[in-house]
């Protein structure tokens, strides 16, 4: 297994496969409780323009894209509309007395691993990645994980990740969490 940025159609086309195998709404609940779920859907030229802005990371083996965690740009905020009140919140949320919209930061878009591969160390593998990679350029890596996505939650934490604030919408209870790199 490696790690690298995804550089091909073909990993893009794998990451949504991926994506598609853990969504919400393919996942039974007994599933999502113990190894969780992914809430977005993204679609190819979505995708594709996000990774010509900010490479995505991916673990692969053997050719096969068996784990993805994404980078998702201030820029694209108004492209899915579910995480538009996120984006929104940023406005409100201060980190040290700073609101997060000035911040300089990212949002970690989502990160899946296969089945079979959970449990071996990839989650953490990605985020350290990701850190070496985008830490020179960002303060903060954000994200969003629904409070009942136990292992997202536990997995986040681990990481370094820290609730900063938590809400809720239509559709779950959502913490906005925040891992600081400098």
């Amino acid at each position: 297994m490696k790690l690298k940025l995804a550089e091909s159609d073909n990993e893009l086309q794998q990451i949504l496969e991926l994506q598609n195998a853990n969504h919400y709404n393919n996942v039974s609940s007994t599933l999502q409780k113990s190894d969780g779920f992914v809430t977005v859907s993204h679609d190819f030229d979505l995708l594709s323009n996000m990774n010509k802005k900010a490479k995505q990371i991916i673990a692969v083996d053997n050719g096969k894209v068996i784990g993805y965690a994404l980078v998702m740009l201030k820029e694209f905020k108004n492209m899915i509309p579910v995480l538009i009140p996120m984006f929104d919140m940023f406005q409100n949320i201060a980190y040290h007395d700073i609101k997060l919209d000035d911040l300089n930061y990212y949002v970690m878009g989502q990160v899946c691993i296969a089945q079979e591969y959970r449990g071996k160390g990839i989650f953490k593998s990605l985020y350290q990645k990701h850190k070496e990679v985008y830490s020179p350029q960002f303060e903060l890596c954000l994200t969003e994980v629904a409070s009942n996505n136990l292992r997202s939650m536990k997995a986040h934490q681990k990481i370094g990740f820290k609730i900063l604030h938590t809400y809720s919408d239509t559709t779950n209870e959502w913490n906005i969490l925040s891992w600081d790199w400098k």
